[in-house]
């Protein structure tokens, strides 16, 4: 730092990632506590990811290192996803940790919560990092589903009615699940921004999970996409606080089996398939998956 610049590293990692290059970019950035709420939401329309998020020392107790994070278009957001697990993945790869052993429990510290993260490794390198969601809560149910199939760019006879409802479900950040009949439907998806923001709002949701029981990945139960109009994200390729609530409503309507991992594949669609692991045993949610560091730098200011 000089009189008249600040000086701030940054790390780009590709988070529910099968390889560099896929999964979920995340813009993560060491610092800025310091910073006004107006320089923090430049910063993240700066590097114009879905999320971008900022490590910095807890103000809350028990808690190891608090979370800001970010939309592009300057939303904060306060969801346990891929916007935390990618800070921890690089604060695990970067030995910013006090970690040995197999595995270790820290606690990340997102707006007024404190949420347990597990880091665990295998033969001696970084396996997975896990983080416990909020226990889940269903909402309101779409009984509209001609505008629902409207507004996602397809016709009712795409959407799947035989199954799990279309549903909101919060474990940290309230979703609507939209449960389509075949992968080839999801893929054909393409938003009404505006009409989709009318009907989240209505339903009292935050983005909408796009979901398929026919994944392309053999280990995957579910092929997803994710679009979020609230917070200016038109389409993301992981997103851990809608596989969670996913995961917990398949649990909840016989689709899937409590206390066993469920995989969820997401963002093919986007050519950054993503795989993401959740395990719901009564009402704790468990999502988990791996990073990659891809990029570093420093921020001038």
């Amino acid at each position: 730092m000089t009189a008249n610049r600040t000086t701030l590293p940054f790390h780009i990692v590709d988070v529910f990632a099968v390889e560099p290059l896929t999964g979920n970019p995340l813009a993560v950035v060491v610092g800025g506590d310091d910073l006004s709420l107006d320089v923090l939401r430049r910063i993240a329309r700066e590097f114009n990811q879905s999320e971008t998020t900022f490590i910095m020392p807890p103000t809350l107790p028990r808690a190891d290192r608090r979370l800001r994070s970010f939309t592009a278009a300057g939303v904060e957001v306060f969801g346990a996803g891929h916007n935390a697990l990618g800070a921890w993945w690089w604060l695990a790869e970067a030995k910013e940790l006090d970690f040995t052993g197999g595995a270790a429990v820290f606690y990340q510290e997102i707006g007024d919560r404190v949420l347990p993260v597990t880091l665990s490794r295998v033969g001696g390198r970084l396996a997975h990092v896990e983080m416990e969601q909020e226990p889940p809560a269903p909402g309101r149910r779409l009984h509209d589903l001609p505008r629902l199939a409207a507004a996602l760019g397809l016709t009712i006879a795409d959407l799947a009615q035989d199954g799990a409802p279309c549903q909101v479900v919060f474990t940290g950040a309230a979703h609507l699940m939209a449960p389509i009949r075949e992968r080839e439907a999801v893929d054909r998806i393409r938003p009404d921004a505006k009409a989709l923001l009318t009907l989240l709002d209505e339903v009292g949701a935050e983005g909408c999970y796009a979901f398929s029981l026919d994944p392309r990945q053999p280990a995957a139960l579910a092929y997803a996409r994710f679009f979020n109009p609230t917070v200016g994200i038109a389409e993301d390729p992981a997103t851990g606080t809608a596989a969670g609530p996913l995961a917990a409503h398949l649990v909840a309507h016989g689709l899937a089996k409590s206390g066993r991992p469920i995989l969820i594949e997401q963002g093919t669609a986007m050519g950054r398939t993503s795989l993401i692991q959740v395990e719901v045993c009564s009402s704790t949610v468990k999502i988990s998956g791996r990073g990659v560091v891809v990029a570093s730098g420093q921020l001038f200011l």
